[in-house]
């Protein structure tokens, strides 16, 4: 049985840098000087993006057969003169990570826009997640067809999985700012060794000039003329939209890029003009890798070795190492491409990590350990080991929720650059932004058509999102949620001044906030308290600005109203909450235990619980009370709450 001390070190433990990390989320993401340098950074994310080698070209010659070197060249014009300027913006725009997400997030206000955030992040999820089994389920079946293991390890796909993605949690629950360098010799040693076969592909092409011959005779017998070719290549390019997933981890793990010590905190130029050198330069280094390997494989592997249980599925590149390398190249070769695929999930679970803690609890939709950054590592492992259950740790069966997940993504930040161009009065590039959102809007289109399980997936996500994120915010209802209070001069010389009797306020609800108004209310609170005239009362009045929103700042500004009457002014997410900070911030800055006082609400307790818990207002008094409960436990240290 474990001793209190050994449970508290292993809660301090889980819960590390959870109060820096809010405090920072509360101030500013990050220091935007901070950080490694673009093309360390851009091993980080290229373990996501260049690792799909790995599959890709495979992947491309199941969907589109001969035409895949045709295709692979319409998704790379569509990465370069797509993709890329979106994302270059996207990066100028929300400079810390947040993504398209947070772009589109300040378009709209209230729940619709919390709804709309926890759809994107449901795709998100479906984005990275799917990246981390698929990636895992990819590394054992390079594991599993390497001549040499195949004996051993055929029929335990699953367990290997498994223990891959259970390795990559383990390196995450350890810490991981140590992994960037990991990464660049991983993605550096891989990069050299897809050049090697891919060179020797193109060596083979060269020499043996009849590959070419068959292919285009194949390519005339099958589809007429180039005119028809590009035609289907167009069609058929959605499918290879996994050649696409890199873009949202770049801006992702965007916070890792080093700026330069005189960078603005809200707008570091340096890191944005760093992050726009990573992307760029691995749009153009992974292009150049789609063209090639798409034209060597499909010319030299044999069509049907590209189908389920073929030689080829899933490993192409590694097929021709073994063909045209040898055995002992071969295993270097898949020994390489088991680690990057292996570690490529570290991308996508970095990205998780700095996505999801952004809005989850600032919603109050997690619960507050939820911004610490084990126990996600551990929910994000356990939710993929079922997600690699559900699938078998089929590279196939999860293609297609992989791309959905993508595309959404790629769309979602291509429509929020379209609004920020336009919003910037800057034509062209609203026009152009405009142009490529359609485009992808028809890929989305055609993708969710042709494999509607990644929609389906996508939707599993989404709703699991939603009702844990609304069990969230019920369970945690009655939080203070206010993160910082603020007085004005002015409300600060009315506290101190009542701070040398008892303090009492009256919580009023304004209407027309005229002299008869204040008069009445404070003879209602004395004949229905008891109170001596002699006594005088602050004004409490708060001004109820997004209810959606969880946490907040909370703002108090005084003002004299007719002359006579004092009045605190608030503006906060929810009435009872601001209220009961304000009545524990009085406390702590006089040293007396303020009162407070209330009016009955009218109507159905549940009916005003509803208002309270969508709109910030309703059951005023009781939540108030129940809030402060919650906010100090000893009895002795809490305001007085009274409803007459």
């Amino acid at each position: 049985m474990a001793t209190p001390a050994r449970s508290s070190r292993l809660r301090a433990w889980m819960l590390e840098g959870l109060t820096d990390q809010r405090h920072r989320q509360q101030q500013h993401p990050d220091t935007a000087h901070e950080g490694k340098p673009w093309y360390r950074v851009m091993c980080l994310t290229g373990l996501d993006y260049f690792s799909t080698l790995g599959y890709q070209p495979g992947i491309a010659a199941l969907a589109a057969g001969l035409l895949s070197p045709l295709a692979t060249i319409v998704l790379v014009l569509l990465t370069l003169f797509g993709a890329l300027p979106v994302y270059r913006r996207v990066a100028k725009e929300s400079p810390h990570g947040e993504g398209s997400i947070a772009m589109l997030e300040r378009l709209l206000s209230f729940w619709k826009g919390k709804l709309f955030v926890l759809t994107l992040l449901g795709f998100a999820a479906t984005d990275f997640l799917i990246t981390i089994t698929l990636s895992a389920a990819d590394a054992t079946a390079h594991m599993v067809e390497n001549p040499h293991l195949t004996s051993t390890l055929h029929g335990h796909e699953v367990l290997i999985t498994l223990i891959l993605i259970a390795l990559l949690g383990a390196v995450f629950l350890k810490g991981f700012s140590e992994a960037i360098g990991l990464a660049v010799g991983l993605v550096v040693s891989y990069l050299l060794l897809n050049a090697v076969v891919v060179g020797v592909g193109m060596w083979q092409v060269a020499t043996h000039p009849e590959v070419i011959t068959n292919w285009t005779n194949a390519l005339t017998t099958d589809y007429g003329n180039p005119v028809m070719m590009i035609a289907i290549a167009l069609v058929v390019f959605p499918k290879l939209a996994l050649g696409l997933s890199g873009f949202e981890t770049g801006v992702a793990v965007m916070p890792h890029v080093k700026g330069e010590a005189g960078d603005d905190p809200g707008r570091p130029a340096g890191r944005i003009r760093g992050t726009r050198k990573l992307l760029t330069t691995a749009a153009v280094i992974m292009s150049v890798f789609l063209i090639c390997s798409s034209f060597i494989t499909t010319l030299l592997i044999p069509a049907d070795a590209f189908t389920s249980g073929g030689e080829a599925n899933g490993r192409a590149l590694a097929y021709l190492a073994h063909e045209y390398l040898g055995s002992a190249f071969g295993t270097v070769y898949d020994a390489s491409t088991i680690l990057i695929l292996w570690f490529a999930g570290a991308s996508a679970m970095a990205g998780l990590l700095n996505l999801m803690p952004r809005y989850l609890p600032r919603y109050g939709m997690a619960p507050h350990w939820a911004r610490a950054l084990r126990p996600m590592v551990i929910v994000f492992t356990l939710i993929a080991f079922l997600v690699t259950w559900i699938f078998d740790a089929d590279v196939d069966a999860q293609g297609g929720a992989y791309a959905t997940g993508v595309l959404v993504l790629i769309t979602s930040a291509a429509v929020a650059v379209t609004i920020a161009a336009r919003r910037a009065r800057e034509r062209g590039w609203t026009v152009a932004f405009g142009i490529i959102s359609a485009v992808f809007i028809y890929t989305t289109g055609v993708n969710v058509v042709e494999r509607p399980d990644g929609v389906k997936i996508g939707a599993c996500f989404i709703a699991g999102i939603m009702a844990l994120s609304l069990m969230s915010r019920l369970a945690r209802v009655f939080e203070l949620r206010v993160t910082h209070v603020e007085f004005d001069d002015m409300a600060e010389r009315f506290v101190r001044d009542t701070a040398t009797r008892t303090i009492r306020f009256i919580a009023n609800e304004p209407d027309n906030r005229d002299k008869a108004e204040y008069r009445d209310k404070i003879d209602q609170i004395r004949a229905d308290n008891d109170i001596p005239t002699g006594d005088d009362f602050l004004f409490v009045e708060v001004n109820v600005l997004d209810p959606s929103e969880f946490e907040a700042g909370l703002t108090v500004r005084g003002e004299v109203m007719h002359d006579r009457y004092r009045v605190l002014t608030l503006e906060s997410s929810s009435v009872p909450n601001a209220l009961a900070a304000l009545l524990l911030h009085v406390r702590d800055e006089t040293g007396q235990r303020p009162h407070i006082y209330f009016e009955w609400t009218e109507g159905n307790p549940l009916a005003n619980f509803l208002r309270f818990f969508l709109f910030g207002q309703g059951e005023v008094a009781p939540v108030t009370r129940e809030v402060v409960r919650e906010a100090e436990r000893d009895r002795s240290r809490r305001p007085h709450v009274h409803v007459g």
